[in-house]
C-alpha cells in the first residue's frame, strides 16, 4: 500500500507536487518601527529562568521600599491584609460528636492565641504582596502558654536560597525530585542583609514537611513568587512622581509676592528698572510704581483640573492587579452610590474567598494536622477513643464581609430561611459565626428572660429601604 502510494506520487509531474502554506497573520506578531521598543524585553524565558533570584531580588527591595514611603501603597497592601485574614480563622469540626468538637476547638483556638496565628498570617499575606512569597517554619518552641509546644517560625524570602551552585534539581532554595516534588529548603542561618560579612555558606537543610510556602502560581512549573504588586510598582513611581511635581510648582508660584511690567517698548518712556530685583515689602502698606510700570500678582494654576482625575485613574489601575475596587484603595467610596458599591465589591469578594482556600489547602490544613498529631500524645488534652492516625472533617470560618445595607441584608436573609433555600449554619458562616454556639447563646438569653418574666417583643419586619436613586439604577440594568 505505501509502495503503491509513492509510486503515484512520483509520477506526478514536478509542477503538481508544490505544497502550499497557508500563513496566518496576527497583527500582535507582527514587528515594525512602532512596536519594535514596545516589545523590546519579550522573552521566551521559562518561569523559573525569568524569576531569577537577582530579578526577584529588585522586585522584592523596590516593592518594599515603594510600601514604606507612599502612604497609598502602604493602605493597600494592609487592607488587604486584614480583608483576607481578618481575626484570624476558626476551626469547626463535623464529626458526630457534639461534646468532642467543642473541646478540640476549643483547645485549638486557645493555641493559636499563644502562637498569635491571625497575626502571623496577616504578616505571610503583607509578605506575599511586597516579597511574591512567604515562608513559615513549623518548629518547636518549649516556651509556649500551652501543652501543645509546635510554633510557626516566619521566614523571609530572602533568607530561602542555595548558596552551593552545584547541587542539582534545586531551584534557588528549593530542592526537588523526580516529580517535581519539594524534598527539601535550604534556609540561611543570618539574613543576607543582617552584615557586610554574612556567612552565606552556612545554612540549613530543612524537610518540606515542616516548611510552609506560601506563593501564587502565575506559570506552569514556577517554584518561586514575585510580588502581588509587581505590575503596580511603575504606577506608584508616577503617582509620587506627579504629586511632588504639582507641589513643587505649586510652592515655586508662590514664592513670588508679584512681578513689575511694563507696556511700553524697549528702551522706552518707562523709568530705568534693574531686572530680577527683589523689592521688599511692608504689609498693610501702600507703595507707589516706578514711572511706566505695573504691579501684577502670580495667579495658581497648581494643582490644576485634571489633578484628582489623575490620581484617580492611576489608584484604579494599581488596584486593578489585586483585584480591589478603587474605593478600597483610596480609601474614599464619595463617587460610589448604593449599586455601584455592592457591583464593585463583588470582584473583590470573590478573589477574598479565593485567596483564603488557598491558605486553608496550603497552610490550615498541614497545621492543624501538625497539631493534632502532637495534641495525640498530650494525656487528657482531647477526648478519648480518637485513635493515633485520626482524620477528622472540618471546616475554615472566617470573618465575615459587613453589608452596606443591614436592613436589607436582614430582609433577604429571612426570605431565604423562609423558602428553605439555606441554612442556619451557612447564614453564621457567611458572618464568621459558628451557628451551635449562636443558639445555645440565643436559648440561654431567652431562658433568662422567661425567668426574670420580662417580655420579649418580636422584632419588627424591616422595611425596604430603597431610594430613588438605587430604583433608577435597576430600571436603568432593566433597559440594558
Amino acid at each position: 500500500m505505501l509502495r503503491w502510494l509513492t509510486n503515484i506520487w512520483n509520477a506526478k509531474p514536478q509542477r503538481e507536487r508544490v505544497v502550499r502554506v497557508v500563513r496566518a497573520r496576527y497583527d500582535a506578531a507582527v514587528t515594525n518601527d512602532d512596536n519594535r521598543r514596545h516589545w523590546a524585553n519579550a522573552d521566551g524565558l521559562s518561569a523559573n529562568s525569568a524569576n531569577s533570584p537577582e530579578v526577584r531580588r529588585i522586585l522584592r527591595n523596590r516593592a518594599r521600599y515603594e510600601v514604606a514611603n507612599n502612604s497609598y501603597a502602604k493602605g493597600i497592601v494592609l487592607s488587604l491584609a486584614n480583608d483576607v485574614i481578618g481575626t484570624g480563622p476558626r476551626l469547626q469540626l463535623l464529626t458526630e460528636s457534639d461534646e468532642a468538637n467543642r473541646q478540640i476547638e476549643s483547645e485549638f483556638a486557645r493555641w493559636a492565641t499563644a502562637v498569635r496565628l491571625p497575626e502571623k498570617l496577616r504578616t505571610m499575606r503583607c509578605a506575599r504582596a511586597t516579597d511574591g512569597e512567604s515562608f513559615a517554619l513549623l518548629t518547636s518552641n518549649p516556651k509556649l502558654p500551652h501543652a501543645v509546644q509546635l510554633d510557626l517560625k516566619l521566614v523571609e524570602a530572602d533568607c530561602v536560597t542555595t548558596p552551593d551552585p552545584n547541587l542539582n534539581a534545586t531551584v534557588d532554595g528549593i530542592l526537588f525530585d523526580s516529580w517535581n516534588n519539594p524534598v527539601e529548603y535550604h534556609v540561611l542561618r543570618e539574613h543576607p542583609g543582617e552584615s557586610l560579612f554574612c556567612r552565606l555558606l552556612k545554612y540549613d537543610r530543612v524537610p518540606a514537611e515542616t516548611m510552609l510556602h506560601w506563593f501564587r502560581m502565575d506559570r506552569p512549573g514556577q517554584a518561586r513568587g514575585i510580588p502581588d504588586i509587581t505590575p503596580a510598582l511603575p504606577l506608584f513611581a508616577q503617582l509620587r512622581r506627579f504629586t511632588l511635581a504639582v507641589l513643587a510648582a505649586a510652592e515655586t508660584a508662590a514664592d513670588f509676592a508679584g512681578i513689575l511690567y511694563t507696556d511700553a517698548p524697549a528702551s522706552g518712556e518707562a523709568d530705568s528698572a534693574e531686572p530680577f530685583e527683589p523689592i521688599e515689602l511692608e504689609k498693610r502698606a501702600l507703595v507707589t510704581m516706578p514711572g511706566g510700570w505695573k504691579m501684577s500678582q502670580l495667579e495658581a494654576q497648581q494643582p490644576c483640573t485634571q489633578y484628582g482625575e489623575f490620581k484617580h485613574e492611576i489608584i484604579n489601575e494599581i488596584a486593578r492587579c489585586l483585584n480591589m475596587p478603587y474605593c478600597v484603595a483610596a480609601g474614599n467610596s464619595s463617587a460610589y452610590n448604593y449599586a455601584s458599591g455592592r457591583l464593585d465589591h463583588q470582584t473583590y469578594f470573590k478573589a477574598i474567598r479565593v485567596e483564603q482556600n488557598h491558605i486553608e489547602d496550603l497552610i490550615l490544613d498541614r497545621l492543624f494536622a501538625a497539631w493534632l498529631a502532637e495534641a495525640m500524645f498530650i494525656p487528657g488534652l482531647l477526648p478519648d477513643g480518637l485513635g493515633p492516625f485520626v482524620a477528622l472533617d472540618h471546616v475554615w470560618m472566617w470573618d465575615g464581609q459587613e453589608h452596606v445595607d443591614p436592613a436589607k441584608e436582614a430582609n433577604a436573609q429571612a426570605t431565604r430561611l423562609a423558602s428553605n433555600t439555606t441554612t442556619l449554619a451557612f447564614e453564621y458562616a457567611r458572618q464568621g459565626r459558628d451557628w451551635e454556639d449562636a443558639l445555645r447563646q440565643r436559648a440561654k438569653e431567652v431562658a433568662l428572660m422567661k425567668e426574670l418574666g420580662l417580655i420579649s417583643e418580636q422584632p419588627a419586619q424591616p422595611e425596604d429601604t430603597e431610594t430613588e436613586e438605587e430604583d433608577a439604577d435597576e430600571q436603568a440594568r432593566t433597559s440594558a
